[in-house]
């Protein structure tokens, strides 16, 4: 591995004894059904790109400081990958690359792919992903973007060769507006912070309200400067200042656009009038939580508690889900082969348990995967979109982000 990179190798000796097991296992089931071939190990190689990154110090010392996001949502899949592939003869391996804070995602991706590893995983933001998905070396790659939100990603920015189980901003978006509308709290106050990824999500809520008839009754950028919190006044402080702040016309809940987590957490229980928040903060859309524990979500949420020591992330479940889309193809067509492996995952036959009560699979139009958005708060979940009510011709999972007539994605 070149010095920009880290690779971190799966270890042999667990490798060799599961590969005996497995070949034990399927010549055992050949002679019970009388079958005469020869068993054999068929290697499903996938590869994972994510980047060093300095852990995010977390707003409360409440919460871990994550030093290993995503990376042990792969390793959980792979267990379930070998669970599920094993009678068949197959043998997952995962291939960690983990690329220095300043180095190159699409060098390391070049060396994956030049090893012939065809079906890679990528825990990246947006850029990084494109300049992957562009390399010539990749036309005939499968890549499955688990940390993207970007809407531009399934639109004027989609790549042929990608596929995203992270939901974008306008399917979280979408999944709020269903419920605030169900709720019928209809008048919403806009916080935008001054990130880049806040305009994006504060975009996804301004697209959602017009697509709902919900009203932007406010739209305020945020101006606070916060950090005094654990001084022996920050209370008060953030008391007052957030008080001037929302001293604002009527409206029925509060949404916060803070996806860096620097001020959302403060705007709960201090706004002017007594209303709720929601957004990237209070009631939250996500792919997953820890206070899910419906359709065996518990399960899930135990063994990787026992895995990692600490709960799973939105972010561990969407590299999860990437890792098992790939397990679930290979078993249900008994391939190694990407190219068979890719075409059933794109095949209107691909159905993914991923433990939320429905069938996941992929959009055609623009790579995005079909699932429901888990509506919650940080000890409760609250609701699951889509709401009732809100149909579809197709499947109700797709009136969350860009329906097919809205697409801008040309592959």
């Amino acid at each position: 591995m070149k010095t920009p990179m880290t690779k971190q190798p799966m270890t042999k000796q667990p490798m060799t004894k599961r590969k005996t097991f497995i070949a034990a296992c399927a010549l055992g089931l050949g002679l019970l059904t009388g079958g005469g071939a020869t068993a054999h190990a068929a290697d499903v190689a996938i590869g994972y790109i994510g980047r060093q990154e300095p852990p995010r110090e977390p707003l409360s010392f409440v919460e871990p400081i994550l030093e290993d996001e995503g990376l042990q949502g792969a390793q959980l899949a792979l267990k379930d990958n070998e669970t599920t592939g094993r009678l068949l003869g197959q043998n997952f391996t995962l291939d960690e690359v983990i690329v220095e804070e300043d180095g190159d995602p699409a060098a390391a991706a070049r060396e994956l792919l030049g090893r012939g590893v065809k079906l890679i995983v990528s825990d990246l933001p947006a850029d990084a992903l494109i300049a992957i998905a562009d390399l010539a070396e990749a036309s005939d790659a499968l890549i499955l973007n688990a940390r993207a939100r970007d809407d531009g990603l399934r639109r004027d920015r989609c790549r042929a060769n990608v596929l995203h189980t992270m939901p974008s901003r306008a399917m979280l978006a979408d999944a709020l507006g269903q419920y605030l509308v169900f709720k019928r709290w209809t008048r919403w106050f806009l916080v935008e912070g001054p990130g880049e990824g806040d305009k994006k999500y504060a975009d996804a809520i301004r697209r959602t309200a017009k697509r709902y008839n919900a009203k932007i009754v406010e739209d305020k950028p945020w101006t606070f400067e916060t950090g005094n919190r654990r001084t022996d006044s920050g209370a008060v402080n953030e008391r007052d200042a957030i008080q001037g702040f929302t001293q604002v016309g009527d409206y029925d809940i509060l949404i916060v656009a803070d996806e860096e987590d620097q001020f959302g957490e403060y705007l709960t229980d201090r706004t002017a009038r007594p209303r709720p928040v929601a957004g990237t903060q209070g009631l939250t859309p996500t792919a997953w939580s820890r206070v899910t524990e419906n359709w065996g979500g518990t399960q899930l949420q135990r063994r990787f508690e026992r895995q990692a020591d600490r709960s799973m992330t939105e972010r561990d479940y969407s590299v999860w889900l990437a890792v098992r889309t790939i397990g679930e193809a290979a078993t249900r067509t008994s391939s190694a082969d990407p190219k068979t492996i890719e075409g059933f995952i794109r095949s209107p036959d691909f159905a993914l348990g991923g433990f939320k009560g429905q069938p996941l699979s992929f959009r055609p139009w623009d790579g995005q995967m079909r699932q429901p958005v888990l509506i919650a708060n940080p000890r409760m979940l609250v609701s699951v979109s889509p709401q009732e009510g809100f149909l579809h011709p197709v499947t109700e999972l797709d009136s969350l982000g860009d329906d097919k007539p809205e697409t801008q994605c040309k592959f």
